[in-house]
């Protein structure tokens, strides 16, 4: 069988490639890896987007936890920062989301969490697709009073509303216009209600979910409409989630677009002011901007990762820093919680902004913004891994890695989520660079789609 995880979980198209059978597998496997060691009942708390799908992945991935006789806690629809959240405060075994973050609403998701809260590391994902493979034959199958059960927990979305104000003890927003696009998903209620509840005059907009409509032009991968509303009804700040809520982009008060990397760079130099960036250093990963990157001429230490927020946690929790994420808005602040979280990164903006009594605009001066192109070649599956082994996509590779050695970068990789290889260029020319990293890109979808 092929790898089952990827860089966030295992993904697929919903009833297709992730079935029930396969969720139904994956909850027996997982309950039983991630508790062996206890010499009690497991209890784990599973949550959900809004997709279509959720409920009957939820219902095959609870029965195989329940076979396996774990005590499962419905968290019904939150966003994925909360399961995070809620394994520790719950003080429970594990945590699983049903979520495709911001990919299509035909797409979903499973991924677990430890009781610490963290994302599996590579050994543990690595035992549960090996038990898997090997039909479960090996685990037990507990009968009569062991056999697991399910309940409903109706606080838990509002014990993690109440976690997300604590981040901001004493925060008033009282005459902040927000707009809050909610992709139509996890945080349909948690990010109005959390900032009305911290007195901001909040704008929602796509909260309105219907199964379908989970990132349909909206959210952090569709920028337009937010931009649209924030200049036409004079909003102090726009804030842009996805699906599954652990991804935050924003809009400044005169229309423009504060990507993860032009965020991490306020919050860095905001908390280094204050004596709060722990050894200065952020960690991000090596598709952030060129301008983040020479942050180190100002005196920040910066790490660079492989693409994912998995390997800028564990950058983060090897060398004790507190503040990493990546250029698509995943940002940790570990200080507050164990992955990223969209909704602590636009209160520890808002709280900023209050603090330094100064717009968006005025704090977003930190970083010069480097041009860069980022084209998408989506191409087949099984094709995404190889690309390097067709001479016609190396010699063009190699051509620009030539182009742009003195003032610029590439750097093409395949996507850990999605089947398309991310093509990414940087340099001086903006108009020369989209058409370069377009042009790579329609060579990728030409040789690997035959």
């Amino acid at each position: 069988m092929g790898k089952l995880f990827g860089t966030d979980g295992v993904r697929g198209i919903a009833n297709r490639e992730l079935t029930p059978e396969l969720a139904f597998q994956l909850g027996r496997a997982g309950a039983y890896a991630l508790t062996k060691e206890m010499r009690h009942v497991p209890k784990i708390i599973v949550g959900l987007d809004t997709r279509i799908s959720g409920g009957m992945l939820e219902a095959a991935l609870t029965a195989g936890m329940c076979s396996m006789g774990a005590r499962v806690f419905h968290a019904g629809v939150i966003p994925t920062p909360g399961i995070a959240y809620l394994v520790r405060q719950y003080a429970l075994d594990a945590g699983v989301m049903i979520s495709a973050s911001h990919n299509p609403m035909q797409d979903n998701g499973i991924k677990f969490f430890n009781r610490a809260g963290y994302k599996l590391k590579d050994e543990l994902e690595n035992e549960i697709e090996n038990l898997i493979e090997s039909g479960l034959e090996s685990l037990p199958s507990p009968t009569g009073a062991q056999v697991g059960v399910c309940e409903n927990r109706a606080e838990a979305v509002a014990d993690y509303e109440a976690f997300l104000k604590s981040t901001v003890d004493g925060l008033d927003l009282s005459g902040m216009k927000v707009a809050v696009d909610c992709a139509n998903g996890a945080t349909y209620q948690t990010a109005p209600k959390t900032l009305q509840d911290l007195g901001a005059d909040v704008f929602p907009l796509f909260n309105e979910p219907d199964g379908l409509n989970i990132n349909l032009n909206c959210g952090s991968t569709h920028m337009e409409s937010l931009v649209d509303f924030v200049k036409k009804h004079h909003m102090d700040i726009g804030l842009a989630l996805d699906g599954d809520g652990d991804r935050l982009l924003c809009v400044d008060e005169k229309g423009a677009v504060l990507d993860g990397d032009q965020i991490i760079s306020i919050c860095a130099q905001q908390l280094k002011n204050m004596g709060k960036l722990k050894k200065n250093a952020i960690a991000v990963t090596v598709m952030s901007n060129m301008g983040l990157l020479l942050l180190e001429r100002k005196g920040f230490l910066v790490e660079k990762t492989d693409v994912g927020d998995r390997y800028v946690l564990e950058n983060m929790l090897k060398n004790g820093y507190n503040l990493g994420g990546e250029q698509s808005g995943h940002i940790i602040f570990l200080d507050y919680n164990t992955t990223g979280d969209g909704m602590i990164t636009a209160l520890q903006l808002l709280r900023m902004m209050k603090e330094q009594n100064a717009p968006l605009s005025a704090l977003n001066t930190v970083m010069e913004v480097m041009p860069q192109s980022l084209v998408n070649a989506r191409v087949n599956s099984e094709n995404k891994s190889h690309y390097m082994s067709t001479p016609k996509i190396q010699k063009m590779i190699q051509s620009l890695e030539e182009k742009y050695a003195d003032e610029g970068r590439v750097f093409i990789r395949p996507s850990g989520t999605e089947p398309v290889i991310r093509v990414m260029i940087e340099g001086r020319g903006a108009a020369e660079i989209e058409k370069d990293a377009r042009e790579m890109a329609a060579l990728l979808e030409e040789c690997l789609n035959a």
